[in-house]
């Protein structure tokens, strides 16, 4: 038989709140210092793009169908809007793609012939072809969490790399290396 009267509680259930309550305070401050990732990333990396087949954004322009996309050759598609401040801080670099000889295929979303003709002509026109998503299905459709996002495509249509908000020029390596493995 204990020594301990009935009534009388452990001592270590005195303690339990306090270190239930550190426990709750190291929670909190593992939380403050390490914040968690905001991008949302597409489950579709590794799949098929979603078929899809947009209107020209600009007269005279082609669109964008799916279908073109698995033609043999890897592509970019990037998708924007011209009242999209990031969009016009990655345009550069879009156009450094462009230059470099990769094939940038446009999805404009939300967008006007007027507004977007405007922003084309202030911050240069890389894309072969744009497709306009004037309600978001297709932007939807890939997972896309916003704008500016931009995907690589393989020769097979598949897509094999989400980068999430605008090119930075330190990121042009990094998508010149995904558009090589893309087109093994």
């Amino acid at each position: 038989m204990s020594d301990l009267p009935a009534n009388k509680p452990r001592r270590w259930v005195i303690w339990l709140p306090l270190a239930l309550f550190l426990g709750f305070v190291v929670l909190v401050m593992i939380g403050l210092f390490r914040p968690a990732d905001r991008n949302v990333a597409s489950a579709l990396v590794g799949k098929p793009m979603p078929e899809f087949s947009l209107p020209p954004a600009l007269p005279g322009r082609p669109g964008l169908d799916s279908k073109l996309l698995a033609n043999g050759k890897p592509h970019l598609v990037n998708i924007f809007a011209s009242w999209c401040v990031p969009c016009r801080v990655e345009a550069p670099q879009l156009a450094a793609l462009a230059k470099a000889g990769v094939p940038i295929e446009g999805i404009s979303v939300r967008d006007t012939t007027e507004n977007l003709q405007a922003f084309l002509q202030q911050n240069g026109d890389p894309y072969q072809r744009i497709g306009a998503d004037d309600d978001g299905q297709v932007q939807l459709a890939l997972g896309s969490s916003g704008v500016p996002e931009t995907y690589v495509i393989d020769g097979k249509g598949t897509i094999v790399y989400q980068h999430i908000g605008e090119i930075r020029p330190e990121h042009l390596g990094l998508l010149l290396d995904k558009l090589k493995e893309a087109g093994r």
